[in-house]
């Protein structure tokens, strides 16, 4: 049967509210190394940009680090989340509901997320919905990553989708201008992991969470 519908979706502030567990390791990294720690609110706009980023937001001279310095941080943020990756995060409300809907109707699902791949489908599969997706990518999985429109267009490809037919659901601005390049309608979370306001990002519908966005959906059916 000939997919009526392909919806992208973003993981971190988007699918699961990651911010706690990032927080947490970004906390571990930061006394291991003698820094000081940072709350959730002073660092919560930047966990959707990676570790380097959070950690170069939480320290004002990250930027004069040596570089050996800024990697092994690095690894051992991505080590010590990868081994505490569900502790506190959790789906943002409707989440479930809402892929079993589209299950139901037959809309094929991707992540598009810049997560690294494995760290991704790790905590698909740990918070129960990775098999609700038909393809999971990464930052790492092409050699180009969102906001490139490509880590969208590709998705689309390999599931044999219509770009005309899709939908992108995300929480930032990245999520946003990736969508807009690749000509996508986009559905915003309001209160994602962004510094920008939500009037500040381009998109075509608004949402608090993933409760009722159905209505939304099937006026692109």
């Amino acid at each position: 049967m000939k997919q009526k519908l392909t919806i992208l979706f973003d993981l971190d502030g988007t699918l699961v509210d990651t911010a706690p567990d990032l927080i947490i390791a970004h906390n571990h990294v930061m006394k291991k190394f003698g820094y000081p720690t940072k709350t959730i609110d002073e660092l919560k706009n930047a966990v959707g940009k990676g570790a380097k980023a959070m950690m170069a937001k939480a320290h004002g001279e990250w930027k004069w680090f040596d570089e050996k310095i800024k990697n092994k941080m690095s690894d051992e943020f991505l080590s010590f989340y990868g081994n505490n990756i569900l502790n506190k995060s959790k789906l943002i409300d409707g989440v479930k509901d809402f892929l079993i809907w589209c299950k139901k109707e037959n809309i094929s699902m991707a992540v598009c997320t810049n997560k690294t791949e494995h760290l991704a489908v790790d905590l698909l599969k740990k918070i129960g919905i990775n098999d609700f997706f038909e393809y999971v990518a990464g930052y790492n999985t092409f050699e180009y990553c969102k906001p490139d429109p490509r880590h969208l267009t590709s998705v689309v490809e390999i599931l044999d989708g219509d770009i005309k037919k899709t939908i992108m659901i995300g929480d930032s601005e990245t999520d946003a201008n990736a969508a807009r390049a690749a000509n996508i309608p986009m559905i915003l979370l309001k209160y994602g992991y962004t510094e920008k306001r939500s009037d500040e990002i381009i998109h075509n519908h608004l949402i608090n969470d993933f409760i009722g966005i159905e209505k939304i959906i099937s006026k692109y059916l």
